[in-house]
């Protein structure tokens, strides 16, 4: 719980600074994918329920594209899931395809959701499409590098604890 709390924190932080999409918005995913690394799915599903509402507050999200925040809470649900459900392999070849499978999950859920379920103007549309999917995959190779990483600092034969 505490882990989740600290990457939902960060998460806020950078939502906080409102920087624009393509920089908050792999920050963003990166977070939810180290809280998945390293405190389960379940911790993912629980910050990426409550970012697209903090980004509508914030203005990071146009309130054109308040309706697509239920939608933006399963695209955020499933990257999680398929991410964690690949990467607790443990391995960096099935961490780089639950980065991508879950990627690719969001963005069609995203990009479908605009295109036949929710009425905005063509350029708001646009924000929930293609830069959804990059984003989602330069969050996951954040998250990959930063785990990496830290992986390769701890001591051997010392667990982290958490």
């Amino acid at each position: 719980m505490t882990q989740t709390a600290m990457f939902f924190a960060l998460t806020l932080l950078v939502q906080a600074f409102g920087f624009p999409q393509m920089l908050t918005g792999p920050l963003v995913n990166a977070f939810l994918l180290l809280s998945t690394i390293s405190s389960g799915i379940l911790s993912g599903i629980i910050i990426g329920l409550f970012t697209p509402w903090v980004a509508l507050l914030r203005g990071i999200l146009p309130a054109p594209l308040g309706p697509m925040v239920p939608f933006i809470m399963v695209g955020n649900g499933a990257l999680v899931t398929v991410f964690g459900l690949l990467a607790k392999r443990k391995s960096l070849s099935f961490g780089i395809a639950g980065v991508c499978l879950g990627a690719l999950v969001k963005y069609l859920i995203l990009s479908q959701a605009v295109r036949f379920l929710v009425a905005v103007p063509p350029p708001v549309a646009r924000a929930m499409q293609v830069p959804q999917l990059v984003t989602a995959l330069l969050g996951g190779a954040i998250a990959l590098g930063l785990s990496r990483a830290v992986e390769r600092t701890r001591l051997p034969g010392r667990r982290a604890s958490g």
